[in-house]
């Protein structure tokens, strides 16, 4: 199969696309990455859908997208874009369509574009399992062609663009009878829909492939491409997107684990950032994530380019295989290391800083599911006894000076690694780079059952050339776990978040990675407080990493709507009182969804399910499955941990003493 999904894997070159022109607002070809987003408030509350609309330009939306439930609020966009023009703002709209081709025909003669979801459209989801012979199947094929036509023709009558936008979540059972629940699915599910546009001879489309799991969602946008090319369709714009991402710094990581990895490699024309927060704080995140390759081609430095065949399947998560040294690699999930080799002092409430809380009344440390399995100390071992789990590793000088402590565990550099034989008898980490990966190095470390790996780089285009390691030891067949290793210094902690989840996010969805270090070396000297606060911040930023690659999972995981027109309850407020409850249940998934669209199809690997289903009415999901319908709302958050209750998996949240600097 032909593995080719973007212009390079080593150089950075955008992927070209066809332009589309959106409301005087191109897309694609040489313009600029696109930021977008969709309001929260009611369709039929004008002057609401007004307001907001400007607070979101205003914020940097370049598109705005409107829900269009029905026939009446896809009329009343008439209104709100009159309203929009006579304020002075030409915002392109877009107008958001699931079930109602009616809407979708209205709001095509009224906005810039429309959006279309082919798994509602005029398809269905009931979660049955249908046996279609491949009569039935094209005859139901050609029964959605034929309800779908009208649309292309009205669209490219108005000059209207359209989005075909599948979503992980709602693909129809006729799709998942054929395909299942997969990458595979998604694409076809959009291309159906694409062959007809194409046979009208009307390309003012733009495509995207939206999951809440990062994994599938990367998979799919790189399997649309390699599809459209294979077909010799035309190379239709992207718009990039994680359905659910969340909220606050959860749902910022997911979207940049899911959109910057595919940014990385060039793809992507158009990026809206799904948090269940106020529209307005989508955009900022959207325009960081994309301002970071602007000048992407010109800061990077050359990476060695691929002498072979790319030796991962881009479109499917294998984990790459290691040999076990210690607690890395093998089945073992990824392990995080703190570096704390630049605090200037360390003691026992110090290691907070690591996830590791001290009680001086109990005089214990507390078990914490993000406490460091290692901690990084340079030069300077601690002088206490560490909390029984977390291991130490210190520079290979202040192991050998020390007397090869065998509860320390030494980094080496390649020339320490190549001329000196002394090593710890289970576990030593070695720190590279790329450039280091020579083949005498790589003819030792093939044998070499007792070392890790931590890779580094400095290069603009990090993860690429992170990769590009990866490739070189698959290549040489050296099985040697590895940690990804990267320093951003003195920035502010959102960009940190998201630049870190990029490149190391990014390894770890293609299964690259035994573990994460985000070093301090470039951040400028602080005090002792401030110093414990960010390397807090950068132990939590770990696990999270790890947690939206879907490679470790930490904590209690949201799958929550960003809100639209559709919602039918106060989505901020609500996810955050769940969260209250239940953000110590580890593991656990979650779907908090606004109504019946974003409901059991979104959520769609949840554990359990929290969806508006009427004014003031909750249905409650096990799975894809409900339970309970039309659940008070004022009752809605103790019926499902009931249903937690009744299924074994609700535990009561611990009270513990309160640690030393909490």
């Amino acid at each position: 199969m032909n593995k080719q999904y973007c212009p390079s894997l080593t150089e950075y070159k955008r992927r070209w696309a066809r332009v589309v022109n959106i409301g005087g607002v191109p897309l694609g070809g040489d313009y600029p990455i696109r930021v977008q987003s969709m309001t929260t408030v009611d369709t039929m509350d004008t002057l609401g859908s007004v307001e907001q609309t400007l607070r979101m330009v205003a914020a940097g939306c370049e598109y705005v997208r409107i829900t269009a439930p029905s026939v009446k609020e896809a009329q009343n966009l008439l209104e709100i874009k009159k309203q929009l023009r006579a304020r002075g703002c030409n915002v392109p709209l877009v107008a958001d369509i699931h079930f109602t081709p009616n809407a979708a025909e209205l709001a095509a003669r009224i906005v810039e574009k429309v959006r279309v979801n082919p798994g509602n459209y005029a398809d269905k989801k009931k979660f049955e399992e249908i046996d279609y012979t491949d009569a039935s199947y094209a005859a139901e094929v050609e029964r959605i062609r034929e309800r779908f036509r009208p649309l292309v023709k009205i669209c490219k009558e108005y000059g209207t663009a359209m989005r075909i936008g599948t979503n992980h979540g709602s693909l129809s059972d006729r799709i998942l009878s054929r395909y299942g629940d997969t990458p595979l699915g998604m694409v076809e599910s959009a291309l159906e829909f694409l062959r007809l546009c194409e046979e009208e001879n009307y390309y003012d489309v733009v495509l995207s492939m939206k999951a809440s799991n990062t994994q599938v969602m990367v998979q799919a946008y790189r399997l649309l491409v390699q599809k459209l090319d294979e077909e010799g369709l035309q190379p239709y714009p992207l718009h990039l997107g994680v359905t659910e991402a969340g909220e606050a710094e959860d749902g910022r990581i997911k979207s940049a684990v899911g959109i910057g990895t595919l940014l990385e490699d060039g793809l992507g024309d158009t990026v809206r950032v799904s948090l269940t927060e106020a529209p307005e704080h989508e955009a900022p995140v959207a325009r960081m994530l994309i301002d970071r390759y602007v000048d992407r081609a010109a800061l990077a430095r050359p990476i060695e380019p691929l002498g072979a065949p790319e030796p991962l399947d881009p479109f499917q998560y294998h984990r790459r295989s290691t040999h076990e040294v210690a607690n890395f690699g093998g089945l073992n999930v990824p392990r995080v290391v703190a570096d704390l080799a630049r605090l200037p002092r360390l003691e026992y409430a110090d290691l907070r800083a690591a996830g590791h809380l001290y009680s001086p009344f109990l005089d214990k440390f507390q078990m914490s599911d993000l406490g460091a399995d290692y901690i990084y100390t340079g030069e300077r071992p601690v002088p206490f006894m560490l909390p029984n789990g977390l291991k130490e590793i210190v520079n290979f000088t202040a192991w050998r000076d020390a007397g090869r402590q065998p509860y320390h565990f030494p980094l080496l550099t390649a020339c320490t690694y190549m001329d000196d034989e002394s090593r710890h008898p289970q576990l030593n980490f070695l720190m590279l780079s790329l450039a280091e990966l020579d083949a005498d190095l790589l003819r030792r470390l093939r044998t070499d059952m007792a070392v890790v790996l931590v890779l580094a780089t400095r290069n603009a285009h990090a993860m690429p050339e992170l990769r590009r390691a990866y490739f070189k030891l698959l290549e040489a067949g050296v099985t040697c776990p590895v940690i990804n290793c990267r320093s951003y210094g003195d920035q502010p902690l959102e960009k940190t978040q998201l630049d870190a989840s990029t490149d190391i996010g990014g390894l770890l969805i293609d299964g690259l990675g035994d573990g994460i270090v985000l070093g301090t070396e470039q951040y400028a000297p602080r005090g002792q407080e401030a110093w414990l606060e960010l390397l807090g911040q950068l132990n939590q930023l770990s696990f999270g990493i790890l947690q939206a690659a879907r490679t470790r999972m930490s904590k209690t995981e949201y799958i929550s709507c960003p809100s639209c027109g559709r919602t039918l309850f106060d989505l901020q407020e609500t996810t955050a009182m769940i969260r209250q409850r239940t953000d110590h249940l580890k593991g656990i998934k979650i779907g908090i969804m606004g109504c019946i669209v974003n409901g059991p199809g979104e959520m769609a690997d949840a554990d359990y399910g929290y969806v508006g289903v009427g004014k003031g009415k909750i249905a409650l999901y096990r799975g894809q499955e409900v339970i309970k319908k039309a659940v008070p709302e004022a009752n809605a958050v103790d019926e499902l941990i009931e249903l937690m209750r009744e299924d074994g998996k609700w535990v009561e949240k611990e009270v513990v003493d309160e640690p030393v600097g909490a």
